[in-house]
Protein backbone atom coordinates (compact mmCIF):
# COMPACT_ATOMS: atom_id res chain seq x y z
CA UNK A 1 0.00 0.00 0.00
CA UNK A 2 1.36 3.42 -0.97
CA UNK A 3 1.45 5.89 1.88
CA UNK A 4 2.19 9.53 2.54
CA UNK A 5 3.37 11.12 5.78
CA UNK A 6 0.94 13.28 7.71
CA UNK A 7 1.55 14.99 11.02
CA UNK A 8 -0.39 16.31 13.99
CA UNK A 9 0.63 17.52 17.45
CA UNK A 10 1.74 14.00 18.38
CA UNK A 11 4.14 13.67 15.45
CA UNK A 12 4.23 11.98 12.07
CA UNK A 13 2.24 8.97 10.86
CA UNK A 14 1.87 7.12 7.57
CA UNK A 15 -1.52 7.51 5.88
CA UNK A 16 -2.80 5.65 2.78
CA UNK A 17 -1.85 7.77 -0.19
CA UNK A 18 -5.13 7.23 -2.00
CA UNK A 19 -7.28 8.61 0.82
CA UNK A 20 -8.02 12.14 1.94
CA UNK A 21 -7.93 11.79 5.70
CA UNK A 22 -5.07 12.90 7.90
CA UNK A 23 -3.09 11.97 10.98
CA UNK A 24 -5.85 12.00 13.59
CA UNK A 25 -8.14 9.82 11.49
CA UNK A 26 -5.30 7.37 10.96
CA UNK A 27 -4.51 7.19 14.67
CA UNK A 28 -8.15 6.41 15.42
CA UNK A 29 -8.20 3.70 12.76
CA UNK A 30 -5.18 2.04 14.31
CA UNK A 31 -6.19 2.48 17.96
CA UNK A 32 -9.86 1.46 17.80
CA UNK A 33 -10.18 -1.80 15.90
CA UNK A 34 -13.44 -2.57 17.68
CA UNK A 35 -16.57 -4.11 16.25
CA UNK A 36 -16.40 -2.76 12.73
CA UNK A 37 -19.59 -0.68 12.98
CA UNK A 38 -18.71 2.55 11.24
CA UNK A 39 -20.05 5.96 12.11
CA UNK A 40 -23.50 6.17 10.51
CA UNK A 41 -23.65 7.90 7.14
CA UNK A 42 -26.32 10.19 8.58
CA UNK A 43 -23.76 11.56 11.05
CA UNK A 44 -21.31 12.34 8.26
CA UNK A 45 -24.08 14.03 6.27
CA UNK A 46 -25.05 16.06 9.33
CA UNK A 47 -21.42 17.12 9.81
CA UNK A 48 -21.32 18.21 6.17
CA UNK A 49 -24.33 20.46 6.76
CA UNK A 50 -22.84 21.78 9.99
CA UNK A 51 -19.35 22.47 8.60
CA UNK A 52 -20.82 24.38 5.66
CA UNK A 53 -22.99 26.47 7.96
CA UNK A 54 -20.03 27.13 10.27
CA UNK A 55 -17.79 28.14 7.35
CA UNK A 56 -20.35 30.58 6.02
CA UNK A 57 -20.86 32.08 9.49
CA UNK A 58 -17.08 32.34 9.96
CA UNK A 59 -16.82 34.18 6.65
CA UNK A 60 -19.52 36.59 7.76
CA UNK A 61 -17.49 37.56 10.83
CA UNK A 62 -14.15 37.68 8.98
CA UNK A 63 -12.58 34.53 10.46
CA UNK A 64 -12.43 32.92 7.00
CA UNK A 65 -12.03 34.44 3.58
CA UNK A 66 -14.78 34.03 1.03
CA UNK A 67 -12.51 31.68 -0.92
CA UNK A 68 -11.85 29.50 2.13
CA UNK A 69 -15.53 29.34 3.01
CA UNK A 70 -16.44 28.44 -0.55
CA UNK A 71 -13.86 25.65 -0.63
CA UNK A 72 -15.33 24.18 2.57
CA UNK A 73 -18.84 24.56 1.18
CA UNK A 74 -17.95 22.77 -2.06
CA UNK A 75 -16.37 19.87 -0.17
CA UNK A 76 -19.38 19.59 2.15
CA UNK A 77 -21.78 19.43 -0.76
CA UNK A 78 -19.77 16.65 -2.37
CA UNK A 79 -19.74 14.77 0.93
CA UNK A 80 -23.51 15.08 1.27
CA UNK A 81 -23.89 13.81 -2.27
CA UNK A 82 -22.07 10.63 -1.24
CA UNK A 83 -19.03 11.22 -3.41
CA UNK A 84 -16.55 10.62 -0.60
CA UNK A 85 -18.23 7.92 1.51
CA UNK A 86 -15.04 5.86 1.58
CA UNK A 87 -13.19 8.66 3.38
CA UNK A 88 -15.06 8.16 6.67
CA UNK A 89 -13.88 4.80 8.01
CA UNK A 90 -13.97 5.39 11.77
CA UNK A 91 -15.90 3.06 14.03
CA UNK A 92 -18.57 3.91 16.58
CA UNK A 93 -16.47 2.54 19.42
CA UNK A 94 -13.97 5.39 19.80
CA UNK A 95 -13.71 8.41 22.04
CA UNK A 96 -17.07 9.13 23.65
CA UNK A 97 -17.05 12.75 22.52
CA UNK A 98 -16.74 11.81 18.87
CA UNK A 99 -13.63 13.99 18.56
CA UNK A 100 -11.97 11.71 16.04
CA UNK A 101 -15.00 11.76 13.76
CA UNK A 102 -15.09 15.53 13.93
CA UNK A 103 -11.41 15.57 12.98
CA UNK A 104 -11.97 12.96 10.26
CA UNK A 105 -14.46 15.35 8.65
CA UNK A 106 -12.15 18.34 9.16
CA UNK A 107 -9.18 16.53 7.62
CA UNK A 108 -11.09 15.28 4.59
CA UNK A 109 -12.51 18.74 3.91
CA UNK A 110 -9.05 20.31 4.23
CA UNK A 111 -7.49 17.81 1.81
CA UNK A 112 -10.32 18.21 -0.70
CA UNK A 113 -9.93 21.99 -0.55
CA UNK A 114 -6.17 21.69 -1.06
CA UNK A 115 -6.78 19.70 -4.24
CA UNK A 116 -8.76 22.70 -5.50
CA UNK A 117 -5.88 25.02 -4.70
CA UNK A 118 -7.16 26.36 -1.37
CA UNK A 119 -4.86 25.37 1.50
CA UNK A 120 -6.77 24.88 4.76
CA UNK A 121 -5.77 23.66 8.19
CA UNK A 122 -8.27 21.15 9.64
CA UNK A 123 -8.25 22.82 13.07
CA UNK A 124 -7.56 26.48 12.31
CA UNK A 125 -9.91 26.81 9.35
CA UNK A 126 -12.40 23.94 9.02
CA UNK A 127 -12.89 23.75 12.80
CA UNK A 128 -12.76 27.53 13.37
CA UNK A 129 -15.04 28.75 16.20
CA UNK A 130 -15.86 25.13 17.04
CA UNK A 131 -14.98 22.25 19.33
CA UNK A 132 -15.72 18.57 18.97
CA UNK A 133 -17.69 19.06 22.18
CA UNK A 134 -20.28 21.25 20.47
CA UNK A 135 -20.04 19.94 16.91
CA UNK A 136 -20.71 16.26 17.59
CA UNK A 137 -23.77 16.93 19.80
CA UNK A 138 -25.01 19.33 17.12
CA UNK A 139 -24.38 16.84 14.31
CA UNK A 140 -26.15 14.19 16.39
CA UNK A 141 -29.25 16.37 16.71
CA UNK A 142 -29.13 17.34 13.03
CA UNK A 143 -28.87 13.69 11.99
CA UNK A 144 -31.65 12.63 14.35
CA UNK A 145 -33.99 15.42 13.24
CA UNK A 146 -33.33 14.72 9.56
CA UNK A 147 -33.82 10.97 10.00
CA UNK A 148 -37.18 11.57 11.64
CA UNK A 149 -38.27 14.12 9.03
CA UNK A 150 -36.96 12.36 5.93
CA UNK A 151 -37.15 8.67 6.83
CA UNK A 152 -39.46 7.74 9.66
CA UNK A 153 -42.37 10.15 9.28
CA UNK A 154 -42.86 9.70 5.51
CA UNK A 155 -42.77 5.90 5.79
CA UNK A 156 -45.10 5.87 8.79
CA UNK A 157 -47.50 8.23 7.04
CA UNK A 158 -47.60 5.91 4.03
CA UNK A 159 -48.45 3.01 6.34
CA UNK A 160 -51.12 5.10 8.05
CA UNK A 161 -52.64 5.88 4.63
CA UNK A 162 -52.68 2.18 3.74
CA UNK A 163 -54.67 1.41 6.89
CA UNK A 164 -57.02 4.29 6.06
CA UNK A 165 -57.72 2.70 2.67
CA UNK A 166 -58.36 -0.69 4.27
CA UNK A 167 -60.66 0.97 6.80
CA UNK A 168 -62.66 2.68 4.05
CA UNK A 169 -62.97 -0.51 1.99
CA UNK A 170 -65.13 -2.42 4.50
CA UNK A 171 -67.40 0.07 6.27
CA UNK A 172 -70.22 -2.36 7.17
CA UNK A 173 -68.44 -5.65 7.92
CA UNK A 174 -69.06 -6.72 11.52
CA UNK A 175 -66.83 -9.11 13.44
CA UNK A 176 -66.58 -10.39 16.97
CA UNK A 177 -64.32 -8.46 19.30
CA UNK A 178 -61.80 -10.03 21.65
CA UNK A 179 -60.41 -8.89 24.98
CA UNK A 180 -58.10 -10.92 27.24
CA UNK A 181 -57.81 -13.29 24.23
CA UNK A 182 -61.46 -14.21 24.88
CA UNK A 183 -64.63 -13.42 22.93
CA UNK A 184 -66.08 -9.97 23.53
CA UNK A 185 -68.81 -7.82 22.02
CA UNK A 186 -68.88 -7.11 18.26
CA UNK A 187 -67.33 -4.23 16.39
CA UNK A 188 -66.97 -3.23 12.79
CA UNK A 189 -63.84 -4.45 11.02
CA UNK A 190 -63.32 -0.84 9.94
CA UNK A 191 -63.30 0.19 13.61
CA UNK A 192 -60.57 -2.29 14.38
CA UNK A 193 -58.54 -1.03 11.41
CA UNK A 194 -59.08 2.55 12.56
CA UNK A 195 -57.33 1.55 15.77
CA UNK A 196 -54.38 0.25 13.78
CA UNK A 197 -54.31 3.47 11.78
CA UNK A 198 -54.21 5.56 14.95
CA UNK A 199 -51.52 3.33 16.44
CA UNK A 200 -49.31 4.65 13.64
CA UNK A 201 -50.60 8.23 13.66
CA UNK A 202 -50.21 8.86 17.40
CA UNK A 203 -46.42 8.21 17.59
CA UNK A 204 -46.03 10.41 14.50
CA UNK A 205 -47.55 13.29 16.47
CA UNK A 206 -45.14 12.52 19.29
CA UNK A 207 -42.21 12.55 16.86
CA UNK A 208 -43.23 15.94 15.49
CA UNK A 209 -43.35 17.25 19.04
CA UNK A 210 -39.91 15.78 19.72
CA UNK A 211 -38.50 17.55 16.67
CA UNK A 212 -38.79 20.85 18.54
CA UNK A 213 -36.26 19.64 21.10
CA UNK A 214 -33.98 17.92 18.59
CA UNK A 215 -33.69 21.21 16.71
CA UNK A 216 -31.98 22.86 19.70
CA UNK A 217 -28.24 22.76 18.96
CA UNK A 218 -25.13 22.92 21.11
CA UNK A 219 -23.12 24.78 18.47
CA UNK A 220 -21.47 27.87 19.88
CA UNK A 221 -20.77 26.28 23.25
CA UNK A 222 -17.28 25.13 22.12
CA UNK A 223 -15.37 23.19 24.79
CA UNK A 224 -17.39 23.45 28.01
CA UNK A 225 -20.38 25.66 27.15
CA UNK A 226 -18.80 29.07 27.65
CA UNK A 227 -18.38 29.71 23.92
CA UNK A 228 -14.64 30.31 24.18
CA UNK A 229 -13.14 31.28 20.75
CA UNK A 230 -16.58 31.61 19.14
CA UNK A 231 -17.73 35.07 18.00
CA UNK A 232 -20.76 36.68 19.63
CA UNK A 233 -23.95 35.59 17.89
CA UNK A 234 -22.12 32.82 16.06
CA UNK A 235 -24.59 30.15 17.22
CA UNK A 236 -27.57 31.96 15.69
CA UNK A 237 -25.68 32.63 12.45
CA UNK A 238 -24.84 28.94 12.09
CA UNK A 239 -28.43 27.91 12.83
CA UNK A 240 -29.76 30.42 10.30
CA UNK A 241 -27.63 28.81 7.59
CA UNK A 242 -28.73 25.35 8.74
CA UNK A 243 -32.36 26.39 8.42
CA UNK A 244 -31.65 27.43 4.84
CA UNK A 245 -29.77 24.24 4.02
CA UNK A 246 -32.14 21.70 5.60
CA UNK A 247 -35.54 23.34 5.86
CA UNK A 248 -35.72 22.36 9.54
CA UNK A 249 -36.10 24.92 12.32
CA UNK A 250 -32.70 24.58 13.97
CA UNK A 251 -31.91 27.14 16.66
CA UNK A 252 -29.30 27.52 19.39
CA UNK A 253 -29.86 25.86 22.72
CA UNK A 254 -30.08 28.81 25.08
CA UNK A 255 -28.13 26.97 27.76
CA UNK A 256 -24.98 25.49 26.28
CA UNK A 257 -24.03 23.88 29.59
CA UNK A 258 -27.19 21.82 29.23
CA UNK A 259 -26.64 21.19 25.53
CA UNK A 260 -23.15 19.74 25.92
CA UNK A 261 -23.84 17.41 28.81
CA UNK A 262 -27.46 16.33 28.36
CA UNK A 263 -29.00 13.99 25.82
CA UNK A 264 -32.54 14.38 27.13
CA UNK A 265 -33.90 15.49 23.74
CA UNK A 266 -32.56 12.30 22.18
CA UNK A 267 -34.14 10.19 24.93
CA UNK A 268 -37.44 11.98 24.41
CA UNK A 269 -37.37 11.57 20.63
CA UNK A 270 -36.31 7.94 20.80
CA UNK A 271 -39.15 7.37 23.24
CA UNK A 272 -41.49 8.31 20.40
CA UNK A 273 -39.64 5.86 18.12
CA UNK A 274 -40.10 3.21 20.79
CA UNK A 275 -43.80 4.08 20.99
CA UNK A 276 -44.08 3.51 17.24
CA UNK A 277 -42.18 0.23 17.60
CA UNK A 278 -44.46 -0.92 20.43
CA UNK A 279 -47.56 -0.07 18.41
CA UNK A 280 -46.23 -1.82 15.32
CA UNK A 281 -45.60 -4.89 17.46
CA UNK A 282 -49.26 -4.83 18.53
CA UNK A 283 -50.53 -4.38 14.97
CA UNK A 284 -48.31 -7.14 13.57
CA UNK A 285 -49.38 -9.54 16.31
CA UNK A 286 -53.07 -8.78 15.70
CA UNK A 287 -52.71 -9.40 11.99
CA UNK A 288 -50.71 -12.61 12.24
CA UNK A 289 -53.05 -14.11 14.84
CA UNK A 290 -56.15 -13.13 12.88
CA UNK A 291 -54.57 -14.58 9.72
CA UNK A 292 -53.51 -17.80 11.47
CA UNK A 293 -54.50 -21.05 9.83
CA UNK A 294 -55.33 -21.59 7.08
CA UNK A 295 -57.66 -24.19 8.59
CA UNK A 296 -56.80 -24.61 12.25
CA UNK A 297 -56.36 -21.00 13.34
CA UNK A 298 -58.55 -17.90 13.53
CA UNK A 299 -58.43 -17.46 9.77
CA UNK A 300 -60.39 -14.19 9.78
CA UNK A 301 -57.87 -12.35 7.62
CA UNK A 302 -56.09 -13.28 4.42
CA UNK A 303 -52.61 -11.82 3.95
CA UNK A 304 -50.30 -11.99 0.92
CA UNK A 305 -48.36 -15.20 0.40
CA UNK A 306 -44.87 -13.95 -0.39
CA UNK A 307 -42.56 -16.97 -0.07
CA UNK A 308 -42.56 -20.62 1.02
CA UNK A 309 -42.66 -20.94 4.78
CA UNK A 310 -40.99 -24.25 5.44
CA UNK A 311 -38.16 -26.38 4.15
CA UNK A 312 -39.98 -29.55 5.25
CA UNK A 313 -43.73 -28.78 5.14
CA UNK A 314 -44.87 -28.31 1.54
CA UNK A 315 -47.42 -25.58 0.96
CA UNK A 316 -46.81 -23.85 4.29
CA UNK A 317 -46.84 -20.05 4.16
CA UNK A 318 -45.91 -17.89 7.15
CA UNK A 319 -46.66 -14.28 8.20
CA UNK A 320 -43.06 -13.24 7.55
CA UNK A 321 -43.67 -9.51 7.22
CA UNK A 322 -45.33 -9.50 10.64
CA UNK A 323 -42.34 -11.37 12.04
CA UNK A 324 -39.95 -8.80 10.57
CA UNK A 325 -41.96 -6.01 12.19
CA UNK A 326 -41.80 -7.67 15.60
CA UNK A 327 -38.05 -8.25 15.34
CA UNK A 328 -37.48 -4.60 14.45
CA UNK A 329 -39.64 -3.60 17.40
CA UNK A 330 -37.51 -5.69 19.77
CA UNK A 331 -34.32 -4.12 18.38
CA UNK A 332 -35.69 -0.60 18.79
CA UNK A 333 -36.66 -1.35 22.38
CA UNK A 334 -33.13 -2.57 23.03
CA UNK A 335 -31.72 0.55 21.39
CA UNK A 336 -33.90 2.64 23.67
CA UNK A 337 -32.35 1.04 26.74
CA UNK A 338 -28.86 1.80 25.40
CA UNK A 339 -29.74 5.44 24.67
CA UNK A 340 -31.29 5.93 28.09
CA UNK A 341 -28.23 4.52 29.83
CA UNK A 342 -25.89 6.59 27.65
CA UNK A 343 -27.84 9.78 28.34
CA UNK A 344 -27.51 9.24 32.08
CA UNK A 345 -23.72 9.31 31.85
CA UNK A 346 -23.09 13.02 31.39
CA UNK A 347 -20.23 13.97 33.71
CA UNK A 348 -19.54 17.58 34.57
CA UNK A 349 -19.50 19.56 31.30
CA UNK A 350 -19.79 16.78 28.70
CA UNK A 351 -21.59 13.56 27.87
CA UNK A 352 -19.05 11.07 26.49
CA UNK A 353 -21.46 8.44 25.17
CA UNK A 354 -22.28 10.34 21.99
CA UNK A 355 -21.27 7.90 19.23
CA UNK A 356 -23.17 4.99 20.77
CA UNK A 357 -26.22 7.23 21.19
CA UNK A 358 -26.01 8.30 17.56
CA UNK A 359 -25.54 4.73 16.34
CA UNK A 360 -28.57 3.39 18.19
CA UNK A 361 -30.91 6.28 17.38
CA UNK A 362 -30.10 6.24 13.68
CA UNK A 363 -30.33 2.45 13.55
CA UNK A 364 -33.82 2.66 15.05
CA UNK A 365 -34.86 5.33 12.57
CA UNK A 366 -33.59 3.35 9.57
CA UNK A 367 -35.18 0.11 10.74
CA UNK A 368 -38.55 1.67 11.47
CA UNK A 369 -38.66 3.53 8.16
CA UNK A 370 -37.70 0.41 6.22
CA UNK A 371 -40.06 -1.91 8.05
CA UNK A 372 -43.02 0.47 7.70
CA UNK A 373 -42.55 0.44 3.94
CA UNK A 374 -41.93 -3.30 3.76
CA UNK A 375 -44.91 -4.14 5.97
CA UNK A 376 -47.14 -1.82 3.99
CA UNK A 377 -46.09 -2.99 0.54
CA UNK A 378 -45.84 -6.72 1.21
CA UNK A 379 -48.63 -7.22 3.75
CA UNK A 380 -51.05 -4.42 4.65
CA UNK A 381 -51.96 -3.42 1.11
CA UNK A 382 -52.85 -7.05 0.38
CA UNK A 383 -55.01 -7.75 3.45
CA UNK A 384 -58.55 -8.94 2.79
CA UNK A 385 -61.08 -10.15 5.36
CA UNK A 386 -62.41 -13.69 5.32
CA UNK A 387 -66.02 -12.59 5.47
CA UNK A 388 -67.46 -16.09 5.86
CA UNK A 389 -65.21 -16.90 8.83
CA UNK A 390 -65.92 -13.55 10.47
CA UNK A 391 -69.68 -14.03 10.14
CA UNK A 392 -69.52 -17.60 11.45
CA UNK A 393 -67.51 -16.56 14.51
CA UNK A 394 -69.78 -13.59 15.11
CA UNK A 395 -72.95 -15.66 15.03
CA UNK A 396 -71.37 -18.39 17.17
CA UNK A 397 -70.18 -16.04 19.88
CA UNK A 398 -71.73 -16.17 23.34
CA UNK A 399 -70.86 -12.56 24.04
CA UNK A 400 -73.82 -11.42 21.99
CA UNK A 401 -75.59 -12.11 25.28
CA UNK A 402 -74.37 -8.69 26.45
CA UNK A 403 -77.19 -6.95 24.58
CA UNK A 404 -79.70 -9.07 26.55
CA UNK A 405 -78.54 -7.66 29.89
CA UNK A 406 -80.86 -4.60 29.86
CA UNK A 407 -83.82 -6.91 29.11
CA UNK A 408 -83.24 -9.92 31.37
CA UNK A 409 -80.52 -8.73 33.77
CA UNK A 410 -76.83 -9.54 34.18
CA UNK A 411 -77.20 -12.76 36.17
CA UNK A 412 -79.85 -14.27 33.89
CA UNK A 413 -77.76 -13.33 30.83
CA UNK A 414 -74.71 -14.99 32.37
CA UNK A 415 -76.79 -18.11 33.05
CA UNK A 416 -77.76 -18.23 29.36
CA UNK A 417 -74.15 -17.93 28.19
CA UNK A 418 -72.94 -20.64 30.54
CA UNK A 419 -75.76 -22.99 29.58
CA UNK A 420 -75.04 -22.56 25.87
CA UNK A 421 -71.35 -23.23 26.45
CA UNK A 422 -72.00 -26.26 28.66
CA UNK A 423 -74.61 -27.79 26.35
CA UNK A 424 -72.83 -26.94 23.13
CA UNK A 425 -75.87 -25.09 21.81
CA UNK A 426 -76.41 -21.65 20.37
CA UNK A 427 -77.16 -18.72 22.63
CA UNK A 428 -80.68 -18.52 21.23
CA UNK A 429 -81.36 -22.14 22.06
CA UNK A 430 -80.17 -21.59 25.64
CA UNK A 431 -82.38 -18.51 26.09
CA UNK A 432 -85.40 -20.33 24.76
CA UNK A 433 -84.70 -23.41 26.91
CA UNK A 434 -84.62 -21.23 30.01
CA UNK A 435 -87.87 -19.58 28.96
CA UNK A 436 -86.48 -16.09 29.33
CA UNK A 437 -87.53 -14.77 25.89
CA UNK A 438 -89.54 -15.86 22.92
CA UNK A 439 -87.80 -16.49 19.61
CA UNK A 440 -89.21 -13.24 18.25
CA UNK A 441 -88.00 -11.26 21.27
CA UNK A 442 -84.54 -12.81 20.96
CA UNK A 443 -84.24 -12.00 17.23
CA UNK A 444 -85.42 -8.45 17.84
CA UNK A 445 -82.92 -7.90 20.65
CA UNK A 446 -79.79 -9.75 19.50
CA UNK A 447 -78.76 -7.74 16.46
CA UNK A 448 -75.01 -7.29 16.10
CA UNK A 449 -75.38 -4.27 13.82
CA UNK A 450 -76.96 -2.41 16.73
CA UNK A 451 -74.08 -3.31 19.05
CA UNK A 452 -71.34 -1.46 17.18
Amino acid sequence: MNTRIEHDTMGEIAVPADHHWGAQTQRSLENFKIGGQRQPKEIITAFAYLKEACARANADVGKLTAQQAEAITAACRDIRAGRWDGEFPLVVWQTGSGTQTNMNVNEVIAHLAAEQGVPLHPNDHVNASQSSNDTFPSALHIAAALSVAEQVLPAAERLEAAFARLEAAYPDLIRIGRTHLQDATPLRFSQEVSGWRELVAAPCRMLRLAQTELCRLAIGGTAVGTGLNAPKGYDEMVCAYLRQLTGLEFRPDENKFHALTSKDALVFAHGALKALAANLMKIANDIRFEASGPRCGMGELRIPENEPGSSIMPGKVNPTQCEAVTMVAVQVMGNDAAIGMAASQGNFQLNVFLPVSAYNFLLSARLLADVCDSFRGHCVEGITPNVERMEHNLNNSLMLVTCLTPKIGYEAAAKCAKKALHDGTTLKEAVLALGLLTAEEFDETVRPEKMV
